[in-house]
Formats: structure tokens, sequence, C-alpha cells
């Protein structure tokens, strides 16, 4: 069996990370995906995206639009990125003005917390 150091795995597979910085953070919404609706825990944010708890599964593919709805940021639309044991990453959609949103949440209402868990 081979070995890789990690920057070679990641140079060929063109990973792309997250621009921009993640800030933990406790708040609920659901993700739409058609007609499904799966609540979650919004486990971190940032103006470019949100990564979710889910409290079911939802099958949706890398690539696949989708609407957070959050009571405390309002209506955000993107795409997913990922999906695994139970999490999702979600991409903000750039024609939408979620990261407009997302950056009035933490101008107004974010405070840093500490997670409680980890996976």
């Amino acid at each position: 069996m081979q070995h890789f150091s990690k920057s070679v795995f990641q140079g060929n597979l063109k990973i792309k990370s997250r621009g921009s910085s993640r800030h933990h953070a406790r708040l609920m919404g659901q993700v739409r995906y058609f007609t499904k609706l799966v609540t979650g825990r919004v486990v971190d944010i940032s103006t470019n995206g949100i990564a979710l708890d889910l409290q079911a599964p939802l099958y949706a593919a890398a690539g696949s639009k989708v609407r957070i709805e959050c009571d405390d940021i309002g209506l955000l639309d993107g795409f997913v990125r990922w999906a695994h044991n139970g999490r999702i990453g979600i991409e903000f959609d750039r024609s939408s003005n979620a990261s407009a949103k997302v950056a009035s949440y933490f101008r107004f209402f974010h405070k840093d917390i500490k997670p409680v868990l980890k996976r």
C-alpha cells in the first residue's frame, strides 16, 4: 500500500477549502430539499457557508440546491458541498443575498461559543 502526504493527496483531489473563517454557533434551522424538510443544529457558519448536524437523513447529492430556514438569520439559499455521518455542509448561492444576511447576523447577533461535543 502506497502512502501519500496530505499536501500531495489534496493536490490530486483539487480540494477547495472554505475561503472565510468559520464561527461556532448554536442555532436551530431546517434544510429544505424539494419537498423534504429536515431539522438540524447549526454547527458552524461563515459568510460563505454553513454546516449543520441533521436530525434525520437528507438524501441530497453534492451540488444539489437547498434552502436553509433559520429563525435567527432568515432564508438562505445554497448548494450541498458535502454530507457525512448526519452532518451537511452547504455553500451559499452567490447570486442570493445569503452572505449579506449572515454578515448582518454576525454584526448584530452572533456570540462566540465553544463547541460542547466533538465528533
